[in-house]
């Protein structure tokens, strides 16, 4: 579903300003310096209306998190919601899951949640999802050997494609659910979008994909 825009997307962009990093290429290799500390930095791409981000945020005051969206007005509910809960632990940024080495440098990023990503549901369209092997090479850049991506769908065609997508790339996966909210997975934190969907008796598929190192 197309998000509608936003009344005053930018002016209310420019409210949150301390949360928000306009330039984050200028920061590549020296997040630290935007936190003011050598705590662990976790990214959320595709963050929503930040739920997750900032209930993440909350419940570990000791690790740094980056929420990253394409859309301005979709970024801005989030960085609305974590302006308000005054978390000094989260910095949101504008930006495109495809040039995330513009904006980080190796092992500078320890964790990644992937999070109800569009399913991008047309074969021909395979190349869009966050678990495609594109995007994977990307991620394969940025993290050191051991580091997680852990992703959420509510899509069992994704989530089956990502399976055999994580297998081929040299990924070793644990904790695999077919049904998160049943299962004995402890501190799982919803999005809004799993929260409404999990409601209507949908299952929730979650997994951790470890990275192992180049083929």
């Amino acid at each position: 579903m197309r998000m509608r825009k936003k009344k005053h997307c930018s002016e209310r962009l420019e409210q949150c300003s301390q949360l928000w990093i306009k330039e984050p290429e200028q920061y590549k290799g020296k997040w630290s310096e935007i936190f003011g500390n050598d705590n662990p930095i976790h990214i959320e791409i595709g963050c929503g209306k930040g739920q997750f981000i900032c209930g993440m945020a909350q419940n570990n005051p000791d690790i740094n998190y980056i929420a990253i969206d394409v859309v301005p007005d979709v970024l801005v509910l989030a960085l609305e919601k974590a302006t308000r809960s005054e978390l000094e632990n989260v910095r949101l940024i504008i930006a495109d899951a495809g040039k995330l080495c513009d904006y980080f440098e190796y092992d500078e990023i320890k964790q990644i949640y992937l999070n109800f990503s569009d399913p991008w549901k047309k074969s021909r369209q395979a190349k869009r999802r966050l678990t495609h092997k594109n995007f994977l090479d990307i991620y394969k850049k940025l993290l050191k050997n051991g580091n997680l991506i852990c992703f959420k769908t509510d899509n069992k065609a994704l989530f089956e494609f990502s399976l055999n997508s994580f297998a081929q790339e040299n990924f070793k996966m644990q904790n695999i659910t077919l049904d998160l909210h049943n299962s004995k997975f402890e501190g799982n934190v919803m999005t809004e979008y799993e929260e409404r969907f999990s409601s209507q008796g949908f299952p929730i598929y979650r997994l951790e994909a470890k990275y192992i190192g180049w083929n």
